[in-house]
This record gives C-alpha cells, sequence and structure tokens, in this order.
C-alpha cells in the first residue's frame, strides 16, 4: 500500500471545559448566543454543534491564551477559531437590522 495514513482522530476535549471557552470566545467577539436562540437564530442543537466543534479542535490551548489576554471591547474572530465562520454569520445576523 502506497500512500500516507490520514492522522488519527483525536479524543474530544471536555464538554464542560468546551462549552465555557465557546462561552468566553462569543462574549469576547461580541456575540450573544442567547439573544441568537430567543431570535431564532440558532437552536440548542446548533450550539451543541458548536460546542462539539469546538471540543474537537486542535487550537483549544491557544484559544485558552488568546481569551486570556486582556483586551478592551470586542474582538475579531481568529482565523484559527474552528467555529468562526458560524460565529461571525451569527454576529452579523444580530446586526443585520429587521426589514
Amino acid at each position: 500500500m502506497t500512500g500516507s495514513r490520514p492522522p488519527a482522530p483525536q479524543p474530544l476535549g471536555d464538554e464542560v471545559e468546551h462549552y465555557w471557552l465557546v462561552q468566553r470566545m462569543a462574549k469576547a467577539t461580541g456575540v450573544d448566543l442567547v439573544r441568537a436562540v430567543e431570535d431564532g437564530l440558532l437552536t440548542q442543537d446548533g450550539w451543541a454543534r458548536i460546542v462539539s466543534r469546538c471540543r474537537g479542535c486542535t487550537w483549544a490551548d491557544g484559544c485558552g491564551h488568546w481569551l486570556d489576554a486582556p483586551v478592551e471591547g470586542d474582538r475579531p474572530l481568529p482565523d484559527l477559531c474552528i467555529n468562526r465562520k458560524r460565529l461571525a454569520a451569527l454576529k452579523d445576523a444580530m446586526q443585520d437590522p429587521a426589514p
């Protein structure tokens, strides 16, 4: 057999730890997850999928350090965040004025 093997799957991180990483990331970047649920932009299942994706992210340690750095105001979502696109879409949807 030729070629390289795909990397072995990594175990998922702790559910509670990653729940709080998602919460902290959302807060640091100005994404209100509770409001997103209340506005119908995010389901409970969607929220759980965001946490699950975070649990499989290889940047979790870097994320924690990034979140620990003191910064005034909202920050842009980091490029290395596995949930960057989803959180950015939620933030954009909440900023759009209602028709």
